[in-house]
């Protein structure tokens, strides 16, 4: 799964989670909230699990929950859960070293993706999943009027 793609289903997996907090949610469920295959959600409650930031239990009576209120889980958070192995996205081919911009702009991509980088992480800090879920409600809310 591409990396955006991992992040907006563990941010839409948290919300499912946060919102429906009265009983365990089973891949199934949740993956029909994402429009997706319940392998893909399975994936990605897995990434969540090992950051801590999601219970799972196997079993008829079985289902994820969250591992702590929605309020101290931060988007930074799911984003180190499913993304944080990922490289710098630069060239698929080294470029040509003969050329004074193929020489020198792999750095220089890389520093400023790397402040790029920095700015949405602590724009992440700053959003929990609680928030996700007041957007929501006030979205709906909205469109049900």
């Amino acid at each position: 799964m591409a990396r955006n793609c991992r992040f907006a289903v563990a941010v839409h997996v948290s919300t499912v989670l946060a919102m429906n907090r009265e009983r365990p949610a089973t891949s199934d469920w949740i993956a029909s909230s994402v429009n997706t295959n319940a392998v893909v959600v399975r994936r990605i409650l897995s990434a969540l699990s090992k950051a801590g930031l999601v219970k799972s239990q196997r079993g008829i009576a079985g289902g994820s929950v969250l591992a702590r209120e929605p309020e101290a889980i931060s988007l930074l958070d799911l984003h180190r859960a499913v993304d944080e192995l990922e490289p710098p996205p630069t060239h698929n081919q080294t470029p040509n070293a003969a050329c004074p911009v193929g020489a020198h702009i792999v750095p220089v991509l890389i520093d400023i993706i790397s402040r790029a980088e920095q700015a949405k992480e602590a724009e992440l800090a700053k959003i929990s999943v609680a928030d996700v879920v007041t957007q929501i409600r006030a979205r709906a809310a909205v469109a049900a009027e």
